[in-house]
């Protein structure tokens, strides 16, 4: 069965830096993605990659503190946070679809199929 762990996640100060992971199996997908989701908010975009990490997009308030990358013979995505601040503090999800996504397509919640169960990301000020 199709399956995404998620692992990494942790408490942090502000300032410091959180590498997650996210590794699939079952299925070799096309786009694979995070989003995050704090208390009282709505899941967001967060980042997402091509299927050899090709091409990459990021949301514009963190692309400057964000490295997505991939180990396609591990069929594991990382996700590397530096400069992490308070408002940073969520829960991490994996995302994948076997679709190819444009910029616009990637960032939407609604075209992904499968997900994982999150990760805590808390960091303190």
């Amino acid at each position: 069965q199709v399956q995404l762990v998620e692992s990494g996640g942790g408490s942090v100060q502000a300032g410091g830096s959180l590498s997650l992971s996210c590794t699939a199996s079952g299925r070799t997908f096309s786009t694979n993605a995070w989003f995050r989701q704090a208390p009282g908010k709505e899941r967001e975009f967060v980042a997402s990659i091509s299927r050899y990490g090709t091409k990459t997009y990021y949301a514009d308030s963190m692309q400057e503190r964000l490295t997505i990358s991939r180990n396609s013979a591990k069929n594991t995505v990382y996700l590397q946070m530096n400069r992490l601040k308070p408002e940073d503090t969520a829960v991490y999800y994996c995302a994948a679809t076997t679709v190819v996504l444009g910029d616009r397509s990637a960032k939407s919640r609604d075209a992904y199929a499968f997900w994982g169960q999150g990760t805590q990301v808390t960091v303190s000020s």
